[in-house]
C-alpha cells in the first residue's frame, strides 16, 4: 500500500532530496546534478524565492522504502503577476509506478484546494528558470545544463490523472559553424550598418551591477511572455553568484544602442558534460577549472532579450551571430537553445534561421480543481 506523507524534519528532507540519485543511478542518460546545487534549491534560507512563496514536500513509500516525491509550490509573486490563473504547481515529481503517482498528485491536488486555488500546474521545479514541463522526446540524449529530464511514462501517467496540455516549451539543437548561414549574415550586416550597435562582454569584475540591466531587460522583455514572472531584487542577486561560477563572459553580451543596453544573450557551457562523470558530488569551485581543461565543448543559450521598443532591427540575430562567433572559439562545437515557448514565434523563427533544429519538447500540464 502507498503511503504519502509530508516531509518533516532533517532525515526526510534529505531523502526527499537524494530520491532521484538512487532512482536514476544505473540510467546512463540522467545527469546527476550537484548534491548541493538541490540543497540550496528547496531552502528557505538560501533560495530567494522562497520570499515569496511557500513549498510542501510529500514523500511516497511502500513497505517504508521511499517510492516517489512531489512538492506543492504555491507563489504569490506568479499570482500577483497573473491573478486571473490564481493556482499553484506541482514540482520534483518522481513516482515508481502510476498508482504512486496518482497518490502523490492526490496529496497536493487537496493541500491546493485547501489553499483555495482553483487550478494545479506543473512541473515546475520550483519555477519556470529552474527546469520546467515533462520532457516529451529525445530521451537518449544527454541533456544540457539547467535542463529537465524525465520518462516518458510521467506525462502518461500525468494524463490519467487528469491533467492536460496548457503551454509547450522547445529546445533547439544547433551545430556550431562558427558563422550564421550566409542569408542571415546579410541581415546582422544590414542592421550592424543601420543602427552602428556596440556589443559588449559581462564584466565579471561587475557581476552583481551587470545582473542589475539584464533585470531592466528581462522586466521589459519578458514582461508580456506567458506564465513569466519578474525577478525580485534578491533573485537577481542569488542569480549574479550563480553566474559567476559558470559563466564564460565570451558568451554574456550586451548590446548597447546610443549608449544604452537594449538587449542581451547569455550562452552557459554545459557543465553537463562534467557533472556526467561525477553523480552529483563535484566540488562547486572546480567547475570553472575544468571548463578551461576543454572538457566542455557544448553550450546553452538561455537568455536571449530585446526590448521591445528595439525589436524589428534584427539586434537578435546581431546577438546569435556574435555569441556563435565567440563560442566556436573557445571551443564550443555545438549548443542548445532553450527553452522558448511554443508560440514565441518570432525567437523561434530566429533560432531556425540560424540553423537551430527543434530536438525537445517539455510539457506543462494544468488540472483544474
Amino acid at each position: 500500500m502507498v503511503n504519502v506523507e509530508r516531509v518533516s524534519g532533517r532525515r526526510a528532507f534529505k531523502e526527499f532530496v537524494l530520491y532521484p540519485y538512487r532512482k536514476y543511478a544505473s540510467d546512463p542518460t540522467w545527469v546527476a546534478p550537484l548534491r548541493v546545487s538541490q540543497f540550496e534549491l528547496l531552502d528557505p534560507k538560501k533560495n530567494p524565492f522562497f520570499e515569496h512563496a511557500r513549498a510542501t514536500l510529500y514523500l511516497a513509500r511502500e513497505g517504508g522504502k521511499v517510492v516517489g516525491r512531489i512538492a506543492l509550490l504555491d507563489d504569490d509573486l506568479h499570482n500577483e503577476t497573473h491573478p486571473e490563473d490564481d493556482l499553484a504547481f506541482f514540482g520534483f515529481f518522481e513516482a515508481e509506478n502510476e498508482a504512486v503517482a496518482a497518490a502523490l498528485f492526490a496529496a497536493v491536488e487537496a493541500e491546493a484546494r485547501s489553499l483555495g486555488r482553483r487550478a494545479l500546474r506543473g512541473p515546475v521545479n520550483p519555477t519556470m528558470n529552474d527546469g520546467a514541463g515533462f520532457q516529451l522526446d529525445a530521451f537518449d540524449e544527454l541533456p544540457y545544463v539547467m535542463m529537465p529530464q524525465s520518462p516518458a511514462k510521467y506525462l502518461a501517467w500525468a494524463t490519467a490523472a487528469g491533467y492536460a496540455k496548457v503551454k509547450d516549451l522547445y529546445a533547439f539543437h544547433l551545430v556550431n559553424e562558427g558563422r550564421v548561414p550566409e542569408r542571415v549574415k546579410r541581415l546582422v550586416d544590414r542592421a550592424r550598418e543601420r543602427y552602428r550597435p556596440v556589443i559588449r562582454t559581462a564584466d565579471m569584475k561587475r557581476i552583481h551591477q551587470e545582473v542589475k540591466v539584464l533585470q531592466r531587460i528581462h522586466h521589459a522583455a519578458w514582461e508580456k511572455n506567458w506564465g513569466n514572472v519578474p525577478f525580485t531584487n534578491s533573485e537577481i542577486e542569488h542569480l549574479a553568484n550563480d553566474l559567476k561560477m559558470i559563466v564564460d563572459p565570451e558568451m554574456a553580451l550586451f548590446l548597447e544602442y546610443k549608449g544604452e543596453p537594449v538587449a542581451v544573450c547569455i550562452a552557459v557551457p554545459d557543465l553537463n558534460q562534467v557533472l556526467a562523470r561525477f553523480d552529483g558530488r563535484l566540488i562547486t569551485g572546480i567547475l570553472p577549472l575544468l571548463r578551461r581543461k576543454r572538457i566542455v565543448n557544448r553550450a546553452r543559450l538561455m537568455i536571449l532579450g530585446v526590448l521591445p521598443e528595439h525589436r524589428n532591427r534584427g539586434f537578435d540575430l546581431v546577438l546569435i551571430d556574435e555569441v556563435v562567433r565567440r563560442s566556436k572559439a573557445v571551443g564550443i562545437e555545438e549548443g542548445e537553445c532553450g527553452w522558448t515557448l511554443e508560440d514565441n514565434h518570432a525567437i523561434n523563427r530566429a533560432i531556425e534561421a540560424v540553423g537551430g533544429k527543434r530536438y525537445k519538447t517539455y510539457r506543462l500540464v494544468q488540472k483544474e480543481l
